[in-house]
């Protein structure tokens, strides 16, 4: 793996969203572990020990996938090798920003200021451009994003709601409004805190959930976004084939931890292959 050489987010919306990130997974890692499940089952409890362990596993996986999607370099950068002209008919062309032939599948990124190989867009949450070498860990990043969601939300409803009585319409008000009640004074009790925490669990799996569909369904077409957009499915040779092109030739080991090395079918400047495999 190439590490890419500025990790920063260059642009303040990147800046913001980066650090939404870094202080919510953690917070709602201490709200899950820390408060929610001690507080339904006890800290001495089996069931909590073997939550404990699956949450966890699954902080781990957001923390390396994050970090792995950061620290990947997938720009076009020092990865080109000599094309003949015949070659530049077949999806290659000048890009006038890089001053350099861009590679099939791949575009040029203003915000990370060069060509992205297999682009799929530009993530404010990591910063930079989701392309061939990080795909994968991104894709994972999601996905255990909106699992820890879902546990927070799922365990949040039983603390929340054996502990905060519902009073209509103030439990409403409480539960639309959590930022402004809590930062406000309206209430600045530990409970409205919690109250919070449970909303964001809640806006945070829809929102992950929505995200991963979208995503599983392009992997699965063999497409990234711009071409789904543009409903060019010239890449597209089969499902299985699709998830290799992605998780590598261990495909079926990569969900489990971001560790594991999985080797990419090829070097994401040429696709010819995938061409003529799919004919």
């Amino acid at each position: 793996m190439i590490i890419r050489k500025k990790v920063w987010p260059r642009t303040v919306s990147d800046l913001l969203s980066m650090a939404f990130v870094l202080a919510i997974a953690p917070l709602m890692y201490w709200f899950g572990l820390w408060i929610i499940l001690p507080g339904l089952y006890g800290d001495e409890n089996l069931a909590y020990k073997l939550h404990f362990v699956l949450g966890s596993f699954i902080m781990l996986n957001i923390v390396g996938n994050f970090t792995y999607t950061v620290l990947c370099d997938t720009g076009v950068g020092g990865r080109i090798v000599p094309v003949s002209t015949a070659t530049v008919a077949d999806g290659w062309r000048l890009c006038a920003v890089c001053e350099c032939l861009a590679p099939p599948r791949s575009w040029h990124c203003n915000t990370c200021d060069t060509c992205i190989l297999k682009r799929d867009h530009h993530c404010v949450f990591t910063g930079c451009c989701i392309g061939y070498y990080n795909h994968r860990y991104f894709v994972m990043f999601l996905w255990y994003l909106f699992l820890g969601s879902a546990y927070a939300f799922s365990y949040g409803s039983l603390f929340i709601w054996s502990r905060v009585p519902f009073e209509f319409p103030m439990s409403i008000v409480k539960m639309v409004f959590p930022v402004a009640i809590f930062f406000f004074g309206f209430d600045s009790s530990i409970d409205q805190f919690y109250m919070l925490l449970y909303v964001v669990s809640v806006v945070g799996t829809l929102y992950t959930g929505v995200l991963c569909v979208y995503h599983f369904n392009l992997i699965l077409r063999g497409v990234v976004g711009n071409e789904s957009n543009k409903r060019d499915f010239t890449y597209d040779v089969g499902w299985k084939d699709n998830i290799r092109e992605v998780f590598g030739e261990r495909w079926y080991l990569t969900w489990l931890l971001p560790y594991i090395k999985s080797q990419l079918p090829h070097d994401g400047v040429s696709w010819c292959h995938l061409c003529s495999k799919k004919d």
